[in-house]
């Protein structure tokens, strides 16, 4: 059995008990207790959330997790007690895990200082002012480095719990906790926060569709299929995508596409054809073909560029931690 010790404090997002629905699904999806969550705090006892309700709490004390879990809140109340067992359990769990502005706790326990990490994009400024030795990729959905994980807003530690799942329990099983959760997969961790189409104001039934599309590039997207996701005919879905957007179907999908693509490629982390793949493209000269529309270069080249632009940036905060 894997323990899970959930951090709370004086004015935790009640949101970031979504992620702990997700362990709580897999329990159920593979029918025995596989993960063992427990609440915890500083002091123990009830502690009160950001919106007055209380949770019953245990101390955290000395107790050791397989994977440690801080959430995002109204405050941050960086206490020496609850930094010193951020660093206790760096040492001694698997995994160590914030969601949302919970970023900050870690950062400030200095346990990000060269290292990849992702908030939400509302606190990016501000973090990234306070803590510049951290490698803050602010488009992401979450960030893996080493055993330090990190998410964007709330939503997005769902998918990172889910991803965890999947390692820790396949595939398959991260799949059933998705269905549960009426989500078709979960995201890609370089999936971007935001999107210029999903950001602009449109009907909801459009809303709906690029929402829809944006959780499920990797897979087929037709235009009937994005009409059903709106509740519309595909020639109602047509005409209303092209009046409020002022492109067609098809070229928004690519332009989510490429948005996507574009973090993974500049991350360098993953192969060009693996990426394709994921991000709906189906192979590597359809993205090509893609980005060279969109930017005038192959995604290789712009993978090119963006080592060449990091090499000095890299090169400063190692002199800058030295």
């Amino acid at each position: 059995m894997l323990r899970i010790g959930f951090i709370t404090f004086p004015g935790f997002g009640v949101m970031s008990f979504s992620a702990i629905s997700v362990f709580e699904t897999a329990n159920t999806v593979v029918g025995k207790q596989h993960y063992d969550v427990r609440l915890l705090s500083e002091q123990g006892g009830l502690v009160r959330s950001s919106v007055g309700v209380q949770v019953q709490t245990e101390v955290f004390g000395a107790s050791t997790f397989d994977t440690v879990i801080i959430g995002g809140g109204a405050n941050r109340p960086f206490t020496p007690a609850l930094l010193a067992y951020l660093r206790q359990a760096a040492d001694s769990s698997r995994r160590l895990a914030a969601t949302c502005s919970g970023t900050f706790f870690l950062a400030e326990a200095g346990l990000l200082d060269g290292s990849r990490a992702t908030t939400h994009w509302f606190f990016a400024d501000e973090f990234r002012a306070r803590y510049p030795r951290v490698r803050l990729e602010e488009e992401r959905l979450f960030v893996v480095d080493g055993s330090m994980w990190t998410s964007a807003g709330m939503t997005a530690g769902i998918d990172q719990a889910l991803a965890m799942v999947e390692k820790d329990l396949g595939a398959d099983v991260a799949r059933a906790v998705s269905k549960t959760f009426i989500l078709q997969s979960r995201r890609a961790g370089g999936q971007p926060q935001s999107s210029v189409l999903l950001e602009e104001q449109r009907s909801d039934r459009i809303q709906i569709a690029l929402a829809y599309a944006q959780n499920h590039l990797h897979g087929e997207l037709s235009l009937e299929r994005l009409a059903q996701a709106a509740h519309l005919s595909t020639r109602q879905f047509s005409r209303a995508f092209r009046e409020q957007t002022g492109t067609s179907p098809a070229k928004a999908i690519e332009k989510l596409r490429i948005d996507a693509a574009l973090v993974l490629i500049q991350e360098g982390r993953h192969p060009i054809e693996a990426i394709a793949r994921q991000t709906g493209f189906g192979d590597s000269e359809r993205m090509r073909r893609a980005f060279v529309r969109a930017f005038g270069e192959p995604p290789r080249a712009m993978r090119r560029n963006a080592r060449v632009k990091t090499e000095p940036e890299q090169a400063q905060q190692r002199e800058a931690m030295s």
